[in-house]
């Protein structure tokens, strides 16, 4: 299953429309530092961050379903190597591994290879193992399963910027989420 999705996350890559990657690394850490100068408390920044993300992820996941061509995942297992193969690959152009998983396939962890949302940037010692700098992606994942009616919970649970030897993202599917119809769409 892991190589068909890799294969499909390099197809869509090569489809998808591309940004300047330098200019979209520069423009995310002003944003981040802006943040840090509005709330001044870091743990406001980590939320904001997380938040933004769940606001980009609910609008994101119908991008994502009409150009990778992917119908409904069959379990959360399949759903994480979707986001692992083919989301990250389509949206930021690398690769993420799944791993970590707990005994009833309810959790487990992304680690992300050459996280670009970190080129350049260096934080500060009083930052480190407190700013979770990439802590949009956490927002993006949540708010994108959400879409597709799983309620996740997302946390950084190691950073590179922190001195971490990787960058990992921890996922607990919490719960399924029944499709509901909206009032008045009988």
């Amino acid at each position: 299953m892991s190589k068909k999705y890799d294969k499909l996350g390099n197809d869509v890559f090569n489809k998808v429309e591309k940004i300047n990657s330098e200019l979209f690394t520069l423009t995310y850490g002003a944003l981040v530092t802006q943040l840090i100068k509005d709330y001044e408390d870091i743990e406001q920044v980590n939320i904001k961050l997380e938040q933004m993300g769940y606001n980009i992820g609910i609008r994101l996941i119908e991008e994502f379903l009409a150009k990778s061509g992917i119908g409904r995942c069959s379990d959360f297992i399949e759903t994480a190597e979707v986001i692992a193969k083919v989301g990250f690959k389509m949206f930021l152009g690398v690769n993420a591994h799944v791993g970590d998983w707990d005994a009833d396939r309810k959790e487990f962890h992304l680690t992300i290879e050459d996280n670009p949302l970190i080129d350049f940037v260096e934080l500060p010692d009083q930052y480190k193992h407190k700013l979770y700098y990439s802590n949009i992606l956490c927002g993006v994942i949540r708010g994108a399963l959400e879409m597709v009616q799983m309620k996740v919970k997302c946390t950084f649970v190691k950073c590179t910027l922190s001195d971490d030897s990787t960058s990992e993202i921890k996922v607990v599917l919490e719960e399924v989420l029944s499709d509901m119809i909206p009032v008045g769409y009988d």
